[in-house]
Order: structure tokens, then C-alpha cells, then sequence
């Protein structure tokens, strides 16, 4: 779990691994470090959104999956915007609009 340390602390009292970031470089070299060692990285969307092309250069690679989730202060909608995309990569149509 990588992003701001408010959004991600909660997150270590279930065992997960969590890095806190405090600048766009530290988080672009933490996703970096994390993609050798991980096969999925949580990302806090705040963090998700001022990082897509980083994220994107792991796109076309079976791991790590990074999946960006709500921080503390909401949801931008990036997380579903992504499950929606990959879904309709993978089967040629999106099933998940209503």
C-alpha cells in the first residue's frame, strides 16, 4: 500500500505492507522498488492521478497490478475508471456499465 501516510496507516493493523510518500519522486522510485518485489501495489488515487505515466509503463505487463483505491479525503473515481478499462481490455467490452 503506497500514498500519503493519513490514508495508508489504517492499512498496516491488517498486515499489509505500507510505504508512505510525501513527494511525487519518492513515490515515483517507490513504485519502482515496489514493482521488483510486489505483484500488486495499492495506490491511493491522489497519488495514482499525478503518477499515470509511471503507472502506465507497467500497464502492459502481467505484474505488478496497480490499483489505485480512495484515499482518506475520497474517491476521484481513477480505481473504477481502471477496473473498467482492464475489463474491457481483456474480454473486448465493458460488462461492468449499468
Amino acid at each position: 500500500m503506497m500514498g500519503g501516510k493519513d490514508s495508508i496507516l489504517p492499512f498496516k493493523g491488517l498486515g499489509i505492507d505500507v510505504f508512505p510518500v510525501t513527494d511525487l519522486e519518492e513515490a515515483r522510485r517507490q513504485i519502482e522498488s515496489l514493482a521488483d518485489e510486489y505483484g500488486v501495489i495499492f495506490i491511493t488515487e491522489r497519488v495514482a492521478e499525478q503518477l499515470e505515466d509511471t503507472i502506465a509503463q507497467y500497464d502492459k505487463y502481467p505484474t505488478p497490478a496497480i490499483i489505485p483505491i480512495p484515499s482518506s479525503t475520497g474517491s476521484l473515481g481513477i480505481g473504477m475508471d481502471r477496473i473498467h478499462q482492464n475489463v474491457e481490455k481483456a474480454i473486448g467490452m465493458n460488462i461492468l456499465d449499468d
